[in-house]
This record gives C-alpha cells, structure tokens and sequence, in this order.
C-alpha cells in the first residue's frame, strides 16, 4: 500500500485525507490542533448563538471514522529536494510516496495588528470577539469596527466574507437587546469597493444593506496602523473604535518561504491544475523528464498561488474540490493513468451571506453573477450547512454531490 504523507488539518487536508482513504491509500494527516475547525459556522460565536464547542470536530474522531494515522504535531521545515518533512517534536518524515501539502496561509502582518482581533484567525479568537463585544453591551454604548485588508501581490487572498456575516450579526444582537441606538457600526477596507469581487449586483445590495442598518462606510484609504482604541489610514485620518474586528489577508506561511518550494510574489506555493507543485514554468504534471524536481508534492487550499479571474477568492468549497481532484490524480498517476483533474473549471465563488435573521446566496463563476436574499430561512439553511458540515465529515450522513 502505498503512502501519503498530508500537513494541515483545514478543509483541504482533512478532505484530501478522507479521500485518499476511500483510494485505499496509507494516510498520515499531521495537525497542530486537535479538532477540524467549521470556520463558516464560527461567524455564531461571538454572538453566542452557537458554542465554540459546536464549531470544533474532534480529529481523534475523524481519525477513527476514516482510518488514517493523525500525528498532533507543527511542521518546522520542509525540503523538496531531500523529500524531507522535520517537525517541531524533531521528528523527520522522508519516507512517503506522495506529499500533500494543506498548512493554510499566514496573515498580513499590519503595524499594531495585535489590537484586533480576526474571526478568520486563531479559532480561540472567536471566544476573545465575543467577550468584548459583551463588554460593550455591559456598557451599554461603543463604536465598532469591522474590516478586512487585501494583499497586493495576491488578490485572491483577500476574505471579506465573514466580516460582513459578524457584523450583520453584532447588529441583529443588538436590536434584538433594544440597544443598537447606542451603537456605531462602521466597515472599513482600503479598497475602494470591498465585495466587488462577487459581481455589481451583490456590490449594490451591500451598499443598500448598510444605508438600511445605519452602518456607516469607510473605504478606499489604505490602513498605515492600529491602535487600541482607532484605525489609523494613510493620509493620518483617525477611525475611533471601542473594539476593532479586522480580517488580515492572508500572506505565505513562514514554513513554506524558508523552504525551496516555488512560491509567487505573496509566498504561495505555485501550482499547476491538477495541484502539483509547479518547479519551473515548462513544468507539465508529472512528465518525468527531469527528476531532480519531485513531481509527487502537492499544494492545496490556503496556501496555494491560485490561477484564473481577478475575482477568485480561496474559498473552503475550492480547497475541497483541490483535494478530491489530488486523490484523484494521485491514483491516477500510481496507476499509470492519464485522466487527470483540475480546478480551474470549479473556480467560483459561493456562499450563504448570514446576517442573523436571513441570509443572502451569493454566487459567481466566468459566467454570471448574482446574489439572491434568502430571509429567515437563509439563517437557518446556513445552520442547517454546519450541522451537516460535521456529520458528513464524520461519515454518519451521506455526503452530498457537490457539498
């Protein structure tokens, strides 16, 4: 039986390792958390609507429902040359006939980042989020602040998504306490236009919602650093803020800029369609022609250069599509065949916007663009994504074709 040696344990590694498993394959899944996060879902944290708890799934319990080996561990370097995987326990991975590669990304490191907080970061940040904002309803009045950044040299590496949910979500709190008067809610972004990315009608239905909910709009000032208490812009224009909830785009983990493995300007693995780690520009998944360049490494998700439309996004439904495709193609290529995937063909963007009491679908592809308002029963739709979500990744449901 041959092996697979996967690092992270995100949507795409767990999904790579649940394949790869079903292609009958000797599974190592090496984590440095002890559950697979539902990151979609902990928009319901801070609001308490949901525990941090019901957000986690115990990978000790995906271990056991799927097969694989799960090694709780970090990884500290990594050499595609010496096909050599060291951990921060000192142990040393060279021996497996496939690498996949499924760490995530790291995040923009903004001057005075470490007053905010990210429901797209550390998980336990969401517990953090929702302590301060019950620190203001004790109060009783605040100035809020929710944002994203983007990355210049890798657009497809923003995530403004959940920022918009929390914050549709802090003002449905609040009105339902009778004390959203006493708050101000403002979004910034230093694009001029944060969402444009989903298509001109979803971008007009934002700016309608905000008029709406009295959520007041700071765009298009690129952010020069953050303070305790304000945001502070390029031109040294000052956004007051009690607690400021900001999601930093993602940057090239800091394991995979030290290692040799290709990487584009942001520090994103470069790869093909098929998800093979792409060495050289005349690279074509596994030619064998050259073999000093390891053709049996691949990247998926976060941590991947994606290709395509200036409106990709990396999205948890894509990194899953990635995987698949890997298992797929790693089989393939064990089998000596040549019926290979890619991911290009999937690349769109998808997702049930919450906003507490409803709910918009969002889609776009190459093709269309639009966003549908699901009230009340997007909410409970989404609820219901989360709970299957779980138990679908546990094998006790069948999985849907295409979720």
């Amino acid at each position: 039986m041959k092996s697979v040696l996967i690092l992270g344990g995100g949507f795409a590694g767990v999904e790579a390792a649940i394949y790869l498993r079903k292609e009958n394959y000797d599974v190592t899944l090496i984590t440095n958390r002890d559950y697979f996060y539902i990151f979609p879902t902990s928009i319901w944290v801070p609001t308490g609507e949901c525990s941090f708890e019901d957000v986690c799934v115990d990978m000790k319990e995906l271990r056991d429902a799927h097969g694989f080996e799960l090694i709780i561990d970090e990884v500290q370097s990594i050499s595609a040359k010496e096909s050599k995987v060291v951990m921060k326990s000192g142990i040393v991975y060279d021996q497996y006939d496939h690498l996949v590669i499924a760490m995530g990304a790291s995040k923009m490191k903004h001057k005075g980042i470490e007053n905010t907080l990210s429901i797209c970061g550390i998980p336990e940040q969401s517990l953090e989020i929702r302590d301060e904002i019950n620190r203001l309803i004790a109060i009783g009045e605040g100035k809020i602040c929710f944002g994203f950044g983007g990355n210049p040299n890798d657009s497809s590496a923003v995530r403004g998504g959940p920022g918009f949910e929390l914050l549709f979500n802090v003002h449905n709190l609040l009105k339902k306490k009778g004390i959203r008067d006493k708050f101000e809610l403002t979004f910034f972004a230093p694009m001029a236009e944060p969402g444009k990315r989903m298509g001109p009608q979803a971008l007009n239905m934002m700016d309608k919602y905000f008029t709406m909910l009295d959520i007041k709009q700071h765009f298009g000032k690129k952010i020069k650093m953050f303070e305790k208490d304000a945001i502070i812009f390029e031109d040294d224009s000052k956004l007051e803020s009690d607690f400021t909830m900001f999601i930093a785009a993602g940057d090239g983990h800091e394991v995979i800029k030290n290692s040799d493995l290709p990487l584009n300007a942001a520090g994103f693995i470069k790869i093909d369609d098929h998800c093979n780690v792409k060495f050289s520009d005349i690279d074509t998944f596994c030619d064998g022609e050259d073999m000093s360049r390891p053709h049996n490494i691949y990247a998926i998700g976060d941590i991947a250069a994606l290709e395509g439309y200036d409106w990709v996004a990396k999205q948890g439904h894509i990194a899953e599509v990635m995987a698949k495709n890997v298992a797929h193609n790693i089989k393939e290529v064990d089998n000596g065949g040549e019926s290979f995937k890619g991911y290009h063909e999937h690349l769109n963007i998808l997702c049930v916007m919450d906003s507490g009491n409803g709910a918009s679908f969002v889609f776009r592809d190459d093709k269309k663009a639009f966003m549908l308002p699901l009230p009340v029963i997007g909410h409970w739709l989404k609820k219901g994504w989360g709970t299957y979500c779980r138990y679908s990744k546990l094998g006790k449901i069948p999985r849907i074709p295409g979720m």
